[in-house]
């Protein structure tokens, strides 16, 4: 009686996990093909949260703002660099958030900030007031109140006088920042994007990706109704200058 032949090896046998369309020379774009639905899922679970605002990796900026700013990042540091809450990049020198907190100084230190404009009507926390003394960095307070109906309560002078600090790059780099980093912070940034010309449209997208579900029309309206005539002739062009 005859053995029976040895069967072939195929392909499919000696890669049993292995998308026979596929050549294993390619794992990359295998398991990218794999991988597709479960992104497809997890895009539709994933909720669109501020830290998707389109900006450059958290820890990025600080080595893009000290190579731009004059800031320093220091190798062998071990202290972990912490955004504040809400932190983004509004322009070239220009930062918003959230209030600071302690574990967020060595993330703002490497920015390199020459100032801060506090939005809320509090006394500056002392611990605070000491980092900024310690750093150098100039604090200009314009208190706002944070009722829910801006376009009555904040006068628009306090809005034109926070802009000029802004507008001014000898206080370049600049971080603008209220409690949270939404809504007061909002109308200054979006005040600020309707005096460089942006449409209505742009400027309330970018306010909502901040606000997220606290997203209030009045602060769009007052946007809305903010003359910038009086600003026009203040650059809008930002420029970090040498420390």
């Amino acid at each position: 009686m005859r053995d029976p032949e040895p069967q072939r090896k195929t392909a499919r046998d000696a890669a049993p996990n292995q998308r026979e369309d596929i050549p294993s020379t390619y794992p990359s774009v295998t398991q990218g093909i794999r991988n597709q639905e479960r992104e497809v899922d997890e895009e539709d679970k994933e909720e669109i949260s501020v830290e998707s605002y389109p900006m450059p990796p958290s820890y990025l900026l600080p080595h893009l703002a000290a190579g731009g700013c004059g800031g320093a990042v220091r190798e062998g540091e071990d202290q972990p660099l912490v955004p504040p809450l809400n932190f983004a990049m509004v322009e070239h020198g220009v930062f918003r958030s959230g209030f600071p907190e302690a574990s967020n100084f060595p993330f703002l230190q490497s920015l390199g900030l020459r100032s801060v404009l506090c939005l809320c009507p509090e006394p500056y926390p002392e611990e605070n007031l000491e980092f900024l003394r310690t750093n150098g960095i100039k604090l200009f307070q314009f208190g706002m109140d944070g009722s829910k109906e801006p376009f009555v309560n904040i006068p628009e002078d306090t809005i034109r006088e926070a802009l000029k600090v802004v507008l001014d790059t000898r206080h370049h780099p600049v971080l603008i920042h209220c409690k949270r980093g939404k809504h007061r912070t909002g109308c200054v940034v979006g005040c600020l994007r309707k005096l460089q010309k942006w449409c209505l449209t742009s400027i309330f997208d970018e306010y909502q990706r901040f606000a997220a579900a606290k997203t209030r029309i009045s602060d769009q309206r007052f946007i809305e109704i903010f003359d910038v005539t009086s600003l026009k002739h203040l650059n809008t062009s930002f420029t970090c200058l040498e420390k």
